[in-house]
């Protein structure tokens, strides 16, 4: 599933206003690297990353990628979520919203939930620091996990005891 392309074209403008106000310069693969994860819904990791923006530019290095991506955090143009065994990945929609990821797959999706929203901070977590910002992630099982997990056993049973047919004769 792909970011609308207006909404990619609103997140593009944001960048450059925020890079221009705070003087980073915004070099072609900076630009490309904030617009594949802009147009993406699937809050890319590092790698995922570097390899699209390799297919357009192939002398970006990984190096490059992973520096942008952390220029980008720092401006306040992308969040992180994670970590999901050791990979951090990056959320270019910086509206109010929650996140479902399947602990199989690592699939990840935004979804939107007033509930969530409304939630209060405990107060022990104050003895930690100050929250400047909250997020609710339900972790799960996909469907599609759900549904190869459900197949499994059939395709088992029909590979072991497998169909023959005998001819007359």
């Amino acid at each position: 599933m792909a970011v609308i392309r207006a909404e990619v074209e609103r997140r593009m403008a944001q960048l450059k206003t925020f890079a221009r106000a705070r003087g980073v310069k915004l070099t072609h693969q900076r630009l490309e690297i904030f617009r594949e994860v802009a147009s993406r819904t699937d809050h890319p990791a590092v790698d995922a990353v570097f390899r699209a923006v390799q297919a357009r530019i192939p002398t970006v290095s990984l190096d490059t990628v992973y520096r942008t991506l952390w220029v980008l955090e720092d401006l306040g143009l992308l969040s992180t979520l994670g970590p999901r065994h050791g990979a951090v990945r990056f959320d270019a929609n910086l509206r109010r919203h929650h996140h479902y990821v399947c602990t199989r797959c690592g699939l990840t999706r935004d979804f939107e939930s007033s509930a969530f929203d409304a939630l209060k901070s405990p107060s022990s977590v104050t003895s930690f620091g100050q929250v400047v910002a909250t997020r609710v992630e339900l972790r799960g099982v996909c469907r599609t996990c759900s549904e190869k997990v459900a197949e499994r056993p059939a395709r088992t049973r029909r590979k072991t005891a497998p169909r023959t047919t005998r001819r007359a004769g």
